[in-house]
């Protein structure tokens, strides 16, 4: 699961059948700290987000698996609204923390 935040919506007058009825946002995937994380891209909603939201959000074969119809094709998918974010431990950033130089 990945963290983004939702800043727009996508309308389809004609798209595939299995994807009748859902809704289609725009989001902005964010690092653990929440800064910017790539390229905005489009997920179908599962979980009735809004502008704005912070949204988690799975890609691939899982992210079909979230929709009534698990052959639907999509990329993307997002599953839950997040609430609140609290790292308690920020564990190991790379491979440096691992094998110090001694």
């Amino acid at each position: 699961m990945k963290l983004a935040k939702v800043i727009g919506t996508v309308v389809c007058s004609i798209k595939d059948p299995s994807l009748q009825g859902m809704k289609l946002l725009v989001i902005q995937p964010l690092t653990d700290e929440m800064q910017l994380d790539g390229d905005p891209l489009v997920a179908v909603d599962t979980a009735k987000a809004g502008p704005n939201d912070l949204v988690w959000w799975i890609l691939s074969r899982e992210a079909t698996l979230a929709l009534p119809n698990p052959f639907s094709p999509i990329d993307a998918a997002i599953t839950g609204i997040v609430d609140t974010v609290t790292v308690i431990d920020p564990g190991i950033k790379d491979k440096e923390q691992i094998f110090c130089k001694g």
